[in-house]
């Protein structure tokens, strides 16, 4: 897959089959779409192409109003290119560009590419304050010649697929019921630092995650794999404020089973499978220790057998 900041640079492609938008999260909806892109551009024999957006649009024009996002670039660019994407376009969001009128944006972006097709989600607007609607961009291929495919919403559970309910979902820890509408897990990264290394001294020697991602799933205690360079391995962590010490400052503590290397300044990322329970204050250290093995024990339950 070939990576672009300017869809200039794709004016050589002919016919591509394009699709458009944030795409945050690659959820099942939105691989319903680049999956279905990248088939029918192979039946075609013509290339596929994604057209998104970098920083998200909200970032720029509506800072206070952003939600934290599900996915961060290297993730999107490894996942759109799992999905079967030729050529995978960044487009520089700016309030300029916001700005742009739908039929500009049409003139400026699509027409050039000389698009085959355009596949967009049910819901898809665009151009300055989204005032472009799917009929009107129906009606602009009818003026340029270029066939619109409306993909209709996903859903699963009776709820409709969405970055929102995702979000919303990891922000209560319902981490499992978030890996089912991404088809993956949900997962944070982050640098190993050094923390108070109160876990060592209590037993279990944890590592302490600065994390990278913008949006950690609730305070409590979870099942996790750990991933550290090639390495994937079962952990149980606890993202909180380590109330029975008296912590103010909320964090990621991991401890990873039956393993004993020292982890500063590695890289990792924490897939999350199940909650185990929600954050509590102990009345005793040895109170903790104890509901901590009970915690390790049933994470290595839930793991056994799991695909890292």
């Amino acid at each position: 897959m070939k990576i672009f900041r300017d869809s200039a640079a794709l004016s050589g492609i002919k016919d591509p089959v394009l699709t458009l938008g944030n795409f945050d999260g690659l959820h099942l909806g939105h691989l319903k779409i680049i999956k279905g892109v990248a088939a029918r551009a192979k039946r075609l024999g013509v290339p596929s192409v994604v057209y998104t957006f970098d920083p998200h649009p909200l970032k720029v024009v509506a800072p206070l109003k952003s939600p934290p996002l599900l996915l961060d670039m290297e993730d999107k660019v490894r996942l759109m290119e799992a999905a079967g994407i030729d050529h995978l376009i960044f487009a520089s969001f700016t309030r300029e560009f916001a700005e742009k009128h739908p039929r500009q944006f049409v003139e400026e972006v699509i027409v050039p590419l000389s698009v085959k097709e355009v596949w967009v989600g049910h819901d898809f607007k665009f151009g300055r304050s989204k005032t472009g609607t799917v009929e009107y961009l129906k009606e602009l291929g009818e003026e340029f010649g270029f066939k619109v495919v409306v993909i209709e919403a996903y859903r699963k559970g009776g709820h409709i697929v969405s970055s929102s309910r995702i979000r919303s979902l990891v922000g209560k820890g319902r981490v499992g019921e978030a890996a089912g509408l991404l088809g993956r897990r949900y997962s944070i990264k982050g640098v190993v630092v050094k923390g108070t290394n109160i876990g060592k001294e209590i037993g279990f020697p944890t590592a302490n995650l600065k994390v990278e991602s913008e949006l950690v799933p609730a305070n409590g205690v979870y099942a996790a794999w750990a991933a550290v360079g090639s390495k994937k391995l079962p952990a149980v962590l606890n993202i909180g404020r380590a109330p029975t010490f008296g912590g103010k400052e909320t964090t990621v503590e991991v401890h990873i089973l039956d393993f004993g290397s020292d982890l500063y300044g590695e890289r990792m990322e924490v897939g999350f499978v199940r909650r185990l329970r929600s954050e509590k204050a102990f009345k005793s250290r040895d109170e903790l220790v104890a509901r901590i093995k009970k915690d390790t024990e049933r994470a290595r339950a839930i793991l056994k057998g799991k695909t890292p």
